[in-house]
């Protein structure tokens, strides 16, 4: 297996999203100004949610306090290391020749350029900028050439020295020079561009990019030179900050604010520190909203679901009271949303094993009710539940089309069909109803397994009472350490108590052969989920308890045989897990090829940021065993997830995100580009990391990234997406939502979705 490569600022961007968010329920929220995509989008109406004030009506000073998720390692955009916080504050502090608007529409930006034109297309493509004569560094000097040539020099790719982290559109240009009038730029590129409005953006001055040297220290703890509303003030390492300060030279609209404070705050503290007033605005996560609009109902919230769930306890009226006291605390809080440019799909490795038949990879993707998967993700917020039928494109872009036909809608006998073909057969006698009822069964199960998961759910909060309570006293003589050592075992415990009980109030038999079941269980006679389950809590305790023991004795030998009764006592938990899965009614008989079942490992991350993740990888190993695949589901740390499982290729299925583009010719390419072999013998993958790939997709590619004409490159673009389905490396599922907490006089910030934000307009309400 080859090394993990390392990653790049897409990538990590990537693995941020993945992290960073479980998909929240929010309360309604108010509108944006009501500009939306083209007639060709998705026209969800959610792409942003903004509330505008005209500047006049927002208050002149004052200071706006941010929350990021960490302090950039460096403050130039183009390093391989450049972060989300960067890109924040660069977006404040330099120019953008160019910005977004809610349906990823690249705009002018007046001020820094008049004009920016194609002029010729023979014999090469020239693009001519003419400069705003008042757009000057902070230094004093104007924005100009040598800015523009040293950035081109330092990005494209000749000279490794620089490392710069991506070279896309500045390897294509052949010389930059003057206009021909005053400040003007002429850029002439060796091949065409398409997306020649996303270079340059942001711009540095040459300070920065001219020797390697510079480009690597000159923006990596400071940024002394800047052209933007506001300037760097100070990067706090100490209290993990980052002040950003009117640009007193700057020539545009003043900032309405005096300041910017970007202050890192995990999300987990975020709620706190809304409750404090030590926040105006902030990505929040489900907690924090709902503690939101309970604060809004005066605790109404907390009344219907106790209503909404019998089993729940009641509080108390000095409960309830101090929640609300607490609540109260946030009614000067507000939820905006809004789809987030990114998406959540499938990924199916095809490098090796049944994946890489794209029969096999067709048949696991119309398994999947997308659909449904979506309906599920997103229910609670207010959002559109639709499906994406794009990789290239979100919902409310411009030129959005959903293109998932190529694949096909789900259909469960066209997926077994596919797996027939490629050479999978059932694999025994079927248990339980004939083939011909699966269908109808599966159906009715699923209306069923809805019902149970909310009993699961309420089961489980009242084990983990017992489980404490029953590990108080084991713990009590053993430490930190052993707690910490017992925090798995606990988990996996008070997880199969929910398990358990559902396993024995309606009790079922899985379709499996003799085979199959006795790998499940480890004992053939013994089919029952419930029972498997136990099995599988018994020995998790056993483990946990030997464990301590040998910890506390301090034996090597016995810490070992202590971690290996863990591992087994795992997968046991995981073959619980699976039968579980198989007896809804629903499931078929494992399938077979030259007496190999189809069995899929599948990756998900364990943090406890990924609960949504892992409660779709959970709905669609359910839907496989529809067609007799099973998977294995494999939760590994989220520090591990993308370097050493999708990167590394070690995975069959995995769920992580993407982030949108508006430039998707030149930004989706290394993502579906196919794989090449690399000099060393290696697979060299770019970021495609499901190793599916075409010649025709890569040619579609070729011809976007060079098609001047917006039409003919959305055609491009949309018969590279089909393709792109086609191939079923990714399947994707859903957009995600952007969900922000923001103080009630906050004007002009919130889920800015793709829109750039205008930084200048932003402050608080008069």
């Amino acid at each position: 297996m080859p090394a993990a490569q390392a990653l790049d600022a897409a990538t990590r961007r990537s693995l941020a999203l993945l992290l960073a968010g479980v998909l929240i329920p929010l309360a309604g929220c108010t509108s944006g100004d009501g500009s939306g995509p083209s007639s060709e989008g998705g026209g969800s109406g959610a792409s942003r949610d903004v509330p505008h004030l005209d500047r006049e009506q927002v208050a002149a000073g004052g200071t706006l306090h941010w929350a990021v998720d960490a302090l950039p390692s460096t403050l130039n955009a183009f390093q391989p290391n450049a972060d989300a916080t960067t890109e924040r504050i660069t977006g404040a502090t330099l120019p953008s020749l160019f910005t977004l608007d809610a349906a990823a529409r690249p705009q002018l930006n007046p001020d820094y350029v008049e004009t920016a034109d194609v002029t010729s297309h023979e014999p090469h493509q020239t693009v001519v900028y003419k400069l705003n004569p008042k757009a000057k560094w902070s230094s004093g000097r104007s924005i100009g050439v040598a800015d523009f040539k040293a950035q081109w020099k330092a990005l494209n790719g000749s000279k490794k020295s620089f490392g710069a982290a991506r070279n896309a559109g500045y390897d294509r240009i052949g010389k930059v020079t003057k206009g021909d009038k005053p400040h003007e730029v002429k850029v002439v590129f060796r091949k065409p561009y398409a997306d020649w409005k996303s270079l340059f953006t942001p711009l540095y001055p040459r300070t920065v990019m001219e020797r390697p040297d510079d480009f690597k220290h000159a923006a990596r703890k400071s940024l002394s030179t800047s052209a933007g509303p506001f300037r760097v003030e100070k990067i706090h390492r100490g209290d993990t900050s980052v002040t950003l300060v009117r640009n007193k030279k700057w020539w545009g609209d003043q900032a309405r604010l005096k300041r910017i404070a970007l202050r890192v705050v995990p999300r987990d503290q975020r709620e706190e520190a809304l409750r404090q007033g030590q926040l105006d605005l902030a990505e929040v996560d489900v907690s924090t909203v709902r503690s939101i609009v309970r604060a809004h109902k005066g605790g109404e919230e907390d009344a219907k679901s106790r209503g909404r769930d019998g089993h729940a306890p009641k509080k108390s009226a000095a409960e309830l009271r101090k929640t609300a006291q607490r609540d109260g605390q946030l009614r000067h809080v507000a939820v905006r949303h809004a789809f987030e440019p990114a998406y959540t799909q499938l990924a199916l490795n095809g490098a090796e094993g049944p994946l890489a038949d794209e029969r096999v990879r067709r048949a696991v993707a119309r398994a999947i009710d997308r659909e449904a998967i979506a309906k599920h993700a997103l229910r609670g917020t207010g959002l559109p539940v639709k499906a994406l039928g794009s990789h290239l494109r979100m919902i409310d872009q411009d030129g959005y089309a959903d293109n998932s036909d190529a694949l096909g809608k789900q259909d469960v006998e066209s997926a077994q069909s596919l797996l027939a073909e490629a050479g999978w057969k059932e694999g025994g006698a079927q248990s339980g109803s004939t083939a011909g009822a699966d269908a109808k069964k599966g159906e009715h199960a699923k209306k069923d397994n809805d019902k149970n998961e909310k009993d699961q759910k309420t089961d489980q909060n009242t084990d983990q009472k017992k489980d404490e309570r029953n590990d108080k006293d084991q713990r009590s003589e053993k430490g930190e350490r052993s707690d910490r050592a017992g925090s798995e075992g606990d988990k996996n415990a008070q997880q199969s108590s929910a398990h358990d009980r559902a396993g024995a109030a309606a009790p079922a038999v899985a379709p499996v052969s003799a085979e199959e079941a006795a790998r499940l269980a480890g004992q053939p006679l013994v089919l029952s989920p419930a029972t498997a389950g136990q099995r599988a809590s018994v020995m998790t305790q056993a483990a946990r308890v030997q464990l301590n023991t040998a910890e506390a004795s301090g034996t090597g030998s016995g810490v070992r045989q202590a971690h290996a009764a863990m591992a087994n006592a795992t997968r046991a938990r995981a073959d619980a897990d699976e039968l579980r899965r198989l007896s809804d009614g629903g499931a078929k008989v494992q399938r077979m090829k030259a007496g190999k079942p189809l069995t899929l490992r599948f990756v998900l991350p364990s943090g406890p940021g990924s609960e949504s993740i892992r409660d779709t990888g959970n709905r669609i190993a359910k839907s496989l065993t529809r067609i007799g695949v099973r998977t294995r589901i494999k939760q590994v740390p989220d520090e591990d997830y993308f370097g050493k499982h999708i990167a590394a290729g070690d995975y069959d299925l995995a769920i992580y995100s993407w982030p949108g583009t508006a430039y998707p010719a030149t930004d989706a390419r290394p993502i579906f580009a196919k794989p090449a072999a690399a000099a060393d013998g290696s697979l060299f993958v770019e970021q495609n990391y499901t190793r599916v790939g075409t010649n025709q997709i890569d040619q579609l590619f070729d011809q976007a990234s060079r098609e001047l004409d917006d039409g003919a490159r959305n055609d491009l673009i949309k018969r590279a997406d089909a393709r792109i389905w086609a191939a079923a490396g990714s399947v994707p599922l859903y957009q995600r939502p952007q969900l922000v907490a923001a103080g009630a006089k906050v004007a002009n910030a919130g889920a800015f979705g793709f829109q750039t934000p205008r930084y200048q307009d932003i402050g608080f309400e008069k």
